[in-house]
């Protein structure tokens, strides 16, 4: 399958940087372009992609709250946003995450980390540039407790479960190290995000953290 890209970002120059990446692969093509949030948003819309690379500072909307339009809480169907920035202020990082977005990438991150996010998020995964993770953790443990409490509590599997993918394992990792099958991993991760009513594991690992699971 050819994963259908959109590029929102106010400089012609970055966009055409990006087109270049991800046309160069063959998995990958980019099909529009809008140079603020509020056009991103109405092609997002038309054009259905299934990954958007979204920059934050941006004319008549920005990064975030074009994310929260096409991705928030309560948004059908959402197409997978991965934030592309010069900026990493925490709050940036923790409002795209909290907005809907699956990633988050400095500008400086290269193309392969970027072809790596495109993919990762076409693939129902998350990537947070190595640079801001740990930094973003730290914060959220910091943070005062106040959770998302569950729809329904968590059972002891699936809260480890969620124990791993805040550390950052994959699914294949989590069925190794808790020796069940890779389909009962994903089974618990659809428990687990039902229950938390989260749409991706940066959200998931997020509540781990600020529920004092993790501490």
């Amino acid at each position: 399958m050819t994963i259908r890209v959109l590029i929102a970002d106010d400089q012609e120059m970055v966009r055409t940087g990006f087109r270049m990446i991800v046309d160069s692969q063959p998995d990958m093509r980019v099909v529009g372009e809008a140079a603020d949030g509020a056009e991103a948003v109405a092609l997002a819309r038309r054009l259905r992609p299934e990954v958007c690379l979204f920059d934050i500072r941006m004319p008549r909307m920005d990064g975030l709250e074009a994310t929260r339009a096409l991705a928030g809480p309560g948004v059908p169907d959402p197409p997978r946003i991965v934030i592309v920035t010069t900026f990493d202020m925490d709050e940036y990082v923790y409002g795209a995450l909290r907005g809907g977005a699956v990633g988050f990438l400095l500008k400086d991150s290269g193309p392969a980390l970027l072809v790596e996010a495109v993919r990762a998020a076409a693939n129902g995964g998350s990537l947070v540039s190595p640079s801001i993770t740990v930094r973003l953790l730290e914060h959220l443990a910091r943070r005062p407790a106040r959770p998302v409490q569950p729809r329904e509590p968590l059972t002891e599997r699936e809260l480890d479960v969620v124990r791993l993918v805040a550390r950052g394992r994959t699914n294949e990792e989590i069925a190794a190290e808790l020796y069940v099958s890779l389909s009962t991993v994903k089974t618990h991760l659809g428990s687990v995000n039902r229950k938390l009513e989260t749409r991706n594991r940066v959200a998931t690992a997020a509540w781990a953290w600020e529920s004092g699971l993790m501490t």
